[in-house]
């Protein structure tokens, strides 16, 4: 999802309207219905998980639950995908959320963060996707943006995702087929795989991102096919965006670490440590592309300096003709060449001479 902040192109201003009219027709592009989901609904998947296995069946919210809480080693798993107003609200009737984390849920206009109400804590984070461009333009979007944020309670987690940066489904496939250990370690478990995927997504954003950097780069030290400036300017902004969702999860993960229980915060630490790294390589990309963007300018400020020169060369050879063509054109009777047999070709050999020598001269001083 792109970040609703930002002012885009007109080429991305029809986004927004043509995902409302498919919502309102009955063909947005919502993942496909999970088991237990309705059409219409934006429950993609709730399933109740004992001992790390999930029970077989398919449940409501409101039935989820109450069969969880039923045991002291179960707990749901609520994933949606772009909740209504109503339906968030009813959701949180049922497993006790704070209205002001409701809102935020439905807006998705936050900013990475944790909060605790009660005994319920609400993570908020970015989520960022790798667009495949042919190149990089004035109009690219390098980097789409969503929203992804989670509740954690005592026998819950709610998942609640915006967009199509990062999806849950393979997540859930396999913490169930592979990882049923980690399961078993309650509702963190669930929030450490969710924040694990979508750090994993700016590592390969970061990658990619990078790659795109060195193509401009070497298109701006290309005499045949030099970056435009506009073009390095569009990857600037792309890179903003994609640093206003990694750098601020930063301080929401350093107090998740302080927060959980050891045998999870050891899984977070290594979350931490990715994050950490592609911190670093956000910062180091935003201080090459200023680099690359100062060089093109200094680039864009030779090539004038060039043409300048040649122009005011040409312009001096210019000068003997126009000079000549002057004298021997004023209307004086008594000039000594105007008699001269030879008066003629000499005009033209010493014009022609002198515009050869200013012609050699310029082009050893490299100003032709």
């Amino acid at each position: 999802m792109v970040d609703r902040n930002r002012n885009r192109p007109l080429s991305r201003a029809f986004t927004a309207p043509v995902r409302a009219m498919n919502r309102i027709l009955g063909t947005t592009d919502r993942p496909e219905l999970g088991p237990g989901r309705e059409a219409g609904s934006a429950v993609v998947d709730c399933a109740v998980y004992v001992a790390g296995q999930r029970l077989p069946g398919r449940l409501t919210p409101d039935e989820a639950l109450r069969v969880a809480c039923e045991r002291d080693d179960a707990f749901v798993w609520l994933g949606l995908h772009e909740p209504a107003e109503a339906e968030m609200t009813a959701i949180a009737h049922t497993y006790g959320l704070h209205e002001l984390a409701v809102e935020d849920a439905v807006k998705a206009e936050q900013r990475p963060k944790l909060e605790q109400f009660g005994s319920v804590h609400f993570l908020v984070m970015r989520t960022a996707k790798y667009v495949p461009h042919g190149e990089i333009t004035e109009t690219s979007q390098v980097v789409e943006t969503g929203q992804m944020m989670i509740f954690v309670g005592e026998q819950f987690v709610i998942t609640v995702r915006h967009g199509d940066a990062s999806e849950m489904g393979s997540v859930r496939a396999d913490l169930e087929s592979k990882r049923a250990d980690l399961v078993e370690q309650g509702p963190w478990a669930v929030a450490y795989a969710v924040t694990d995927r979508v750090v994993d997504h700016y590592v390969a954003v970061a990658d990619q991102v990078e790659a795109d950097l060195d193509l401009i780069e070497e298109g701006v030290f290309s005499r045949d096919h030099a970056s435009p400036i506009p073009a390095i300017y569009q990857m600037k902004r792309e890179l903003v965006e994609f640093r206003r969702a990694v750098v601020p999860l930063q301080r929401p993960l350093a107090m998740i670490v302080a927060l959980v229980p050891k045998r999870i915060g050891k899984y977070f630490r290594d979350v931490q440590d990715h994050l950490t790294r592609t911190v670093e390589q956000v910062s180091s990309f935003d201080d090459l592309l200023n680099s690359i963007l100062q060089a093109r300018l200094a680039q864009v400020t030779v090539d004038q300096n060039n043409d300048m020169r040649k122009i005011a060369a040409w312009a001096a050879i210019a000068t003997v003709w126009t000079a000549g063509a002057g004298i021997y054109g004023m209307n004086f009777s008594f000039m000594p060449e105007l008699t001269w047999q030879y008066g003629y070709p000499a005009w033209w050999t010493i014009i022609l001479i002198a515009s050869v020598l200013l012609y050699r001269v310029f082009r050893r001083s490299g100003w032709l």
